[in-house]
């Protein structure tokens, strides 16, 4: 076995890849002051696994990288490698050559090599320490050893014959033995210690488990209580969903009978005109021939009296020219005349009749015309409210699935806790059984138990977990309940509204649902921005309002809302916003035609065309 070649690439001074080829016998090395001869030697040691930086005369191992010159920089890593014969099978190894190379990175990352293939520093110092090579070895004398060996004391005179001797390698697997010896006796020691500690809270444990399990008895009737009370939950939300949708159903059929009666009103109301017409033209008619009659007599009268005025005068001129008028001739004129007289009168007191019987019926045509309005309007807030409480039932619906989804979700990961922490149980239970048996084992014992208690742990965890979820899941319910209680109370409590309206106080111009006209598209929208303020009555005044509430109050009329029809503020100058957000964003108060009290209530609002849309403007 003789070193073959050594290759140095950027160890030291040696920038270049710089391969020294040795031949069998002696090698000599020669070379003025500083030309990099030690550096030849450092890199045999360093090669075969030095760690010692001041003996490879530096202050650091990241010294032995080249730290470049004025023409030419630093390297990042320095390499050698060691080629060795072994013909002889010097080396435990079945190879005639055997290479060994050692990199080292400037950012301290160091790697070894055996022909190529990648291993550990003790791999090389194994392989090494059968044939006197090696860090350790002293087959490297440098500047000061020689000394150092004359000096050396009788201890370490023997260290050196026993180096040369090869007893080296086995004095450190020795070594090496009896520490893993120390460690076993302590792993020892540690085990017996925990044994006993394990033995010593066998019976705490399992008095911990009776605990465990009667804790989990109570754990599960507590989630069956709670599953049984959250199920009859459920069953009372769906069942006031059921209500929700049956007054809606009755809301719609009422709907529909107003609409029949509005149908039936209008029918009623073109009869009456159709009728009343009639009767008027005939006692137009009947006046009108009447007083024909009354003027043809008054003409023929007329023609009477200018004939007897003649007659009067030529009467006064001599008896023979009235011969031919009578008393009976005067008599017959003065009864015409009173029956002329009659028939005025009578003509009159029918005209009077005539006027009072169409003032009536223009009395009768209003106050059909005031019911139409009022039923239109009654449909049009039946409407409106058809619309907002389609809206809630269907969110309720949405909202009551998703508790669905959420307590069966909360159910299997209940039902997945139980199981782990049975099987838990049944393995601790096992372990203990084991324990009491044989000491043997007891580190897989010890690591059982572990994994047991924090099994346990973890389920007791997940326990806690779910039951505060479960807690928040009751809350969500108590608040959806509390909110379905409210919605069929706004829907079967009594509305003052149309009672306040009906008693045609001073300043109520009706309800708010009268005087609001809604764009196309919108009405949804609308009905949700205002909800029960579309039932709600609308003033002309402060004063008027108060006048309202106060009759309300003492006629005991229900629920009453009253919004100021009028306001100071400019709606539309007041809420520029929606400008500012684009086309796609609308305030609520642009959409509808009202009273300038409702469009302030509306100018709030935002109407967005979808959540994207929403979200993006809530952003900016």
């Amino acid at each position: 076995m003789y070193l073959k070649s050594l290759t140095l690439k950027g160890f030291k001074s040696f920038a270049q890849a710089t391969t020294f080829a040795f031949e069998q016998g002696v090698t000599c090395v020669v070379g003025p002051n500083g030309s990099g001869k030690s550096n030849v030697v450092d890199a045999l040691a360093w090669v075969m696994g030095e760690q010692g930086a001041k003996t490879l005369r530096g202050g650091k191992m990241e010294d032995v990288i080249f730290a470049g010159t004025a023409t030419k920089g630093p390297l990042g890593r320095a390499e050698v490698i060691l080629t060795i014969d072994n013909s002889d099978g010097a080396l435990p190894i079945d190879y005639a050559e055997v290479t060994i190379s050692r990199t080292l990175f400037r950012n301290g990352g160091s790697e070894y090599a055996i022909n190529g293939d990648t291993c550990r520093l003790l791999d090389v110092q194994e392989l090494l320490s059968d044939s006197g090579l090696g860090r350790e070895m002293h087959v490297i004398v440098g500047q000061g050893q020689l000394d150092a060996v004359l000096h050396a004391s009788p201890e370490e005179r023997r260290g050196f014959i026993e180096e040369a001797a090869g007893i080296l390698k086995h004095r450190r697997r020795k070594e090496k033995t009896i520490r893993k010896l120390d460690a076993m006796q302590a792993n020892l020691t540690r085990l017996s210690d925990l044994a006993g500690e394990i033995r010593r809270q066998l019976k705490p444990l399992g008095h911990q488990a009776e605990i465990a399990k009667e804790a989990q008895s109570i754990a599960s009737i507590v989630r069956d209580a709670r599953a049984r009370l959250l199920a009859d939950e459920v069953v009372t939300l769906r069942t006031a969903i059921t209500t929700s949708s049956r007054s809606e159903s009755e809301r719609k059929t009422q709907r529909i009978v107003l609409q029949e009666q509005l149908d039936q009103a209008k029918l009623r109301e073109h009869r009456i005109e159709q009728s009343q017409e009639g009767d008027a033209v005939d006692a137009a008619r009947r006046t009108s021939f009447g007083l024909e009659s009354v003027q043809e007599r008054l003409r023929n009268l007329y023609s009477l009296a200018n004939q007897r005025l003649l007659l009067l005068g030529q009467q006064a001129e001599g008896p023979d020219a009235v011969q031919g008028v009578t008393r009976q001739m005067v008599s017959d004129a003065e009864d015409e005349v009173g029956r002329i007289a009659a028939t005025i009168v009578d003509a009159e007191a029918a005209w009077h009749d005539a006027q009072a019987a169409t003032a009536v019926a223009r009395a009768n045509l209003d106050g059909l015309d005031e019911q139409i309005a009022y039923q239109s309007t009654l449909v049009s807030r039946h409407d409106l409210e058809i619309a907002g409480l389609t809206g809630l039932k269907d969110s309720a619906a949405s909202r009551l699935a998703a508790v669905r989804g959420e307590v069966l979700r909360q159910q299997n990961a209940l039902d997945a806790a139980r199981e782990r922490r049975e099987l838990a149980q049944v393995a601790f239970v096992e372990l203990e059984a084991e324990a009491m048996v044989s000491d043997t084992g007891e580190t897989d014992l010890d690591a059982a138990y572990e994994t047991a208690q924090a099994e346990v742990v973890d389920a007791e965890a997940e326990i806690d977990r779910l039951r505060d979820a479960l807690h928040g899941n009751e809350r969500e319910r108590g608040a959806l309940a509390a909110r379905v209680s409210a919605l069929s109370s706004a829907m079967e409590q009594k509305d003052g509204s149309s009672a306040l309206v009906a008693a045609r106080l001073d300043g109520i111009q009706g309800l708010v649902a009268e005087h609001v006209q809604v764009s196309p598209g919108y009405e949804a929208a609308i009905a949700a921005a205002l909800g029960s303020l579309t039932d709600a009555v609308l003033s002309d005044s402060r004063d008027a309002a108060l006048a309202a509430l106060e009759y309300s109050a003492n006629n005991d009329l229900g629920r009453v809302e009253v919004v100021l029809g009028e306001t100071a503020v400019d709606v539309l100058a007041a809420r520029p916003l929606e400008v500012s957000l684009g086309d796609a964003i609308v305030s609520a108060a642009h959409v509808v035609t009202a009273p300038g009290g409702v469009r302030l209530l509306l100018s709030g609002i935002l109407i967005a065309d979808d959540l994207v849309t929403a979200r993006d403007a809530w952003s900016r």
